[in-house]
């Protein structure tokens, strides 16, 4: 089996510049940010960081495809580089600190693309994650100041703690009731939002996490993380990885109640 610590250690050096880019614009009163066509906010950062990222690995694997957010996909093959220059948008141009760089590696194997590389970088809170397939995850500051992480190991959904992003996107799907439901069953709830919800639950400080639409970008890097921690990561149709346009994450042990809950409809 490949590897894949050199594109790990490529994906950490593609964050530090990201990091870099993002870090020198945020709060800054001359920010521009428009408004792309699906509703969401974009800024200048967003862009320059995927362009950086984009530069940087064209040169350094020019036969690989990328696919990001901002500037959609690029070339083909069995290698895809999957990035979201900032998750957190929204935070990020409020001036809150919550938002991170996901840079992933997928390869083609069976029953689609497979995330086996995921970076997540969050400079303004002086917190980086990442995982390769079958190394395990860490977090810390560099690859050597690192911490090996693991999900918690809580079987009671009365001792657990659930973290989420809104609820309007339950509501919308008409799963509301099933979250509350769940929201009633669990010890603690707690809107943390975008990345940091699937980080916490890959290094065992919240025990589950869910999100009822998201895209690819934002799922590929937190997906290997979490699952090389020891956790496991589905869509709520139960699906393995980020392929379901939502996502469910969990320790394992709670990971069946976490989706029957979810999957309710009235």
């Amino acid at each position: 089996m490949p590897d894949y610590l050199d594109d790990l250690r490529l994906a950490h050096v593609l964050a530090d510049a990201a990091d870099a880019a993002t870090t020198a614009r945020f709060k800054a009163l001359d920010l521009k940010v428009e408004t792309k066509p699906d509703m969401t906010p974009v800024s200048e950062a967003d862009r320059s960081a995927e362009e950086l990222i984009r530069g940087q690995l064209q040169r350094a694997r020019p036969r690989d495809a990328i696919l990001g957010e901002e500037y959609g996909i690029e070339g083909t093959g069995p290698r895809r580089w999957v990035i979201d220059p900032i998750d957190g948008t929204k935070n990020y141009v409020r001036g809150v600190p919550v938002w991170a760089t996901l840079i992933s590696l997928m390869e083609a194997a069976e029953g689609g693309y497979q995330p086996v590389v995921g970076v997540v970088s969050a400079p303004a809170l002086g917190r980086r994650w990442w995982a390769a397939k079958g190394h395990g995850a860490f977090s810390g500051r560099s690859l050597t100041s690192a911490t090996r992480i693991h999900v918690s190991r809580v079987g009671k959904l009365a001792d657990a703690s659930f973290a989420y992003s809104s609820l309007s996107g339950w509501e919308e799907q008409g799963r509301l009731n099933g979250f509350l439901d769940l929201t009633r069953e669990v010890w603690r709830t707690r809107a943390y939002g975008d990345f940091w919800p699937y980080m916490m639950v890959a290094e065992g400080s919240v025990d589950l996490c869910a999100e009822p639409e998201l895209s690819l970008w934002d799922m590929a890097a937190t997906a290997v993380i979490v699952t090389e921690a020891g956790g496991t990561f589905t869509g709520l149709d139960g699906r393995p990885g980020p392929h379901s346009g939502n996502a469910a994450a969990s320790n394992g042990l709670l990971h069946d109640e976490l989706l029957g809950y979810l999957n309710q409809r009235y």
